[in-house]
């Protein structure tokens, strides 16, 4: 197994209001997930309350990672990256932008994602399923899936990690939900919408042990 490591440290975090997901009615919670989880365009472009309330590039996210990825990996013109959950293909953007002739495809289960992606990464994107990649064995130098497994349930996330561990023939980085204590976790309850399987961070490690994962890893916290 990898190292647990936080690649996305010079990410801008954004603050949760958790008071206002947590006063919201039972019967609202569940219709807010069952649209949340068709990834379409109310979860990326819609209300606040049902995604992110407007997905749009900006390069003060993606941009300070980067390097930190570059450095980290060896990433060269030379690289093959592939992006797991890569919704509108910014982080890949960035990439092509920052590291000149790297090659980089990307996967993501919303068509509409896809078809709102950058112009300049779309013709290297897909839609398709995380459990089922459809790349050859070995394809990819890098392998990334930013909190993207836990969106599936515990066989198809266990799935999706041994379909990273085949296409990846050197490093992957995944990022999960995940908790550290009972506060975190009652947090993580409030606040998630969209992942089906989340658990402590120590329940987490034994999970890739299991499986086989051999790649880098880190999480996100409520």
């Amino acid at each position: 197994m990898g190292k647990e490591i936080d690649l996305l440290v010079d990410y801008p975090k954004s603050k949760r209001n958790l008071a206002e997901r947590q006063s919201a009615k039972q019967e609202d919670k569940e219709n807010i997930v069952s649209i949340v989880r068709q990834f379409g365009k109310e979860f990326f472009d819609g209300d606040r309350e049902n995604g992110y309330g407007g997905y749009y590039y900006n390069s003060r996210y993606w941009e300070p990672v980067v390097p930190l990825l570059q450095k980290h990996y060896g990433l060269t013109e030379k690289s093959k990256v592939l992006d797991v959950g890569c919704a509108k293909g910014f982080l890949l953007y960035d990439l092509t932008r920052l590291i000149p002739g790297i090659t980089v495809a990307g996967l993501d289960i919303s068509q509409y994602a896809i078809d709102n992606s950058k112009e300049d990464v779309q013709p290297f994107l897909k839609v398709g399923d995380a459990a089922k990649l459809p790349y050859e064995n070995d394809s990819f130098d890098l392998v990334l899936s930013i909190n993207t497994v836990h969106n599936l349930n515990e066989e198809g996330c266990r799935r999706s990690l041994l379909e990273i561990e085949r296409v990846g023939r050197k490093d992957k980085f995944i990022t999960v939900d995940a908790y550290r204590n009972k506060e975190e976790k009652d947090r993580m309850d409030i606040w998630n919408l969209t992942a089906q399987t989340y658990m402590s961070v120590d329940e987490w490690k034994v999970y890739f042990e299991d499986i086989g994962y051999s790649g880098d890893y880190y999480w996100f916290f409520p």
